[in-house]
C-alpha cells in the first residue's frame, strides 16, 4: 500500500493501447522508441499485475527486453505519479550501493502513450518467501541509501528537508479530513499525540517513501533491484525505517511479504549500527507509520464504498484502520 493509492481512482481515464493493453499504443511506443534508438522491430508487451499505483509493462522488440512504467489510468494528483520524479532518482542511483535498474529514456510528452512515461532496464527476480536473511540484506540496504549524500549524487535540490515530518502530520491529517464516512475510535487522539511530540530530525537523506518487500526484486537471496521510487525525497530517513518495520508487522498490508515472523527489534537494531543514526524515538516513527496506512485504508475504504475503486482487495481494506490505530497508540 502507497500513499499514491490514496489519490486516485481507479478503473476511468486513458482508452485501451493497442493489443488490448490499458495505456500503452504500442504502435505509437514503437515510433517513439525507434527515433530514439531503443527498438527496432514490432512491439509485444504485457502489463505486470499487482501494483494499484503507476502501471508498470515489459516491452519487447525481439532482441531486447525493456520496462515501460507511466501513471494509473485516470489518475487525479500528477504529483503523487511524477514521471520525471522516479526517473531522476533511480537515474542519481545508478552505480551506489542501492541496486536500482537502470534507466533509459524520459517522455514527458503525453501525447505518445496518454501520459509521460519512462524506459528502464528489465531486472530478473521475484519475491520469495520472506525470511530474517532477506530482512537484513533489505535494511543493509535502506541503511545504504540513507547514508549518500544527496548533493554527491545530483539530489541536493530534490526535497525541502526542513520541517519534513511536520509536514508529514499535517498532510495526513488534511487527507484524513477529506476521506472521513465513519467513526473511527482513537485516530484523532493519535492525531494529537504525534502533533504535540515531534521529534528533531537528525541529518536528511534520500527517502524512497514506501519502502517494503514487495517493492523489491530478489534473486538468489540478493536483493537485485529497489522499485516504486514515485514518493522519493528528502527528509528524515527514520520514516523509511519505521514503514518497513511496520510492513513487516503487518504484511497482510504488503502482499508479499508474507514468510516466518520477523524479529523487528533486531532489524531495528541492524539498522542503526549500519547508519549511525539515533533511534531513540523510534516508537513515534512508526506512531506516524500506523497514521498514514490508517488514513490510506481509510481512503480506500470510503472510496470502495461510494464505487470509486474496484478490484480484489478493496473490500478488507477497511478492517484495517482500527488494528492500525491501536498499534499507534501503543507507540506515541
Amino acid at each position: 500500500m502507497s500513499d499514491s493509492e490514496a489519490n486516485h481512482p481507479s478503473g476511468a481515464g486513458d482508452p485501451p493501447g493497442t493489443g488490448g493493453l490499458p495505456g500503452l499504443d504500442l504502435d505509437r511506443l514503437a515510433g517513439h522508441l525507434r527515433l530514439h534508438g531503443l527498438a527496432r522491430g514490432p512491439l509485444t508487451a504485457e502489463m505486470i499485475v499487482g501494483g494499484k499505483s503507476n502501471l508498470t509493462y515489459v516491452v519487447r522488440d525481439g532482441d531486447a527486453t525493456f520496462v515501460v512504467r507511466r501513471p494509473p489510468l485516470g489518475h487525479v494528483l500528477a504529483t503523487a505519479h511524477d514521471m520525471g520524479r522516479e526517473f531522476r532518482v533511480m537515474s542519481a542511483l545508478q552505480d551506489t550501493p542501492v541496486p536500482v535498474p537502470r534507466t533509459f529514456h524520459l517522455c514527458q510528452d503525453p501525447e505518445v502513450v496518454g501520459a509521460p512515461f519512462y524506459v528502464m532496464e528489465h531486472v530478473e527476480g521475484g519475491q520469495p518467501p520472506v525470511t530474517s536473511d532477506l530482512a537484513h540484506r533489505l535494511v543493509d540496504v535502506l541503511a545504504a541509501l540513507h547514508s549518500i549524500s544527496p548533493e554527491s549524487v545530483g539530489l541536493g535540490d530534490f526535497g525541502r528537508p526542513a520541517g519534513f515530518i511536520e509536514r508529514q502530520v499535517s498532510r495526513w491529517k488534511r487527507q484524513l479530513d477529506a476521506s472521513r464516512s465513519r467513526d473511527i475510535p482513537g485516530i484523532d487522539d493519535l492525531f494529537a499525540r504525534l502533533s504535540q511530540s515531534i521529534p528533531e530530525s537528525g541529518e536528511p537523506a534520500i527517502v524512497h517513501g514506501d519502502f517494503k518487500f514487495g517493492n523489491t526484486l530478489v534473486s538468489g537471496g540478493e536483493v537485485k533491484a529497489v522499485l516504486d521510487w514515485e514518493m522519493s525525497t528528502l527528509g528524515d530517513p527514520l520514516t523509511d525505517l519505521a514503514l518497513f518495520l511496520l510492513y513487516a508487522d503487518f504484511n497482510q498490508l504488503d502482499n508479499d511479504a508474507a514468510g516466518e515472523p520477523l524479529d523487528t527489534a533486531d532489524l531495528a537494531a541492524r539498522y542503526a549500527q549500519a547508519s549511525g543514526r539515533d533511534i531513540s524515538r523510534l516508537g513515534w516513527y512508526v506512531g506516524l507509520a500506523c497514521f498514514k496506512l490508517a488514513v490510506i485504508a481509510e481512503g480506500i475504504h470510503f472510496r470502495f464504498t461510494q464505487g470509486l475503486t474496484v478490484g480484489d482487495g478493496f473490500a478488507e481494506v477497511g478492517e484495517q484502520v482500527a488494528p492500525l490505530v491501536a498499534r499507534g497508540l501503543m507507540e506515541v
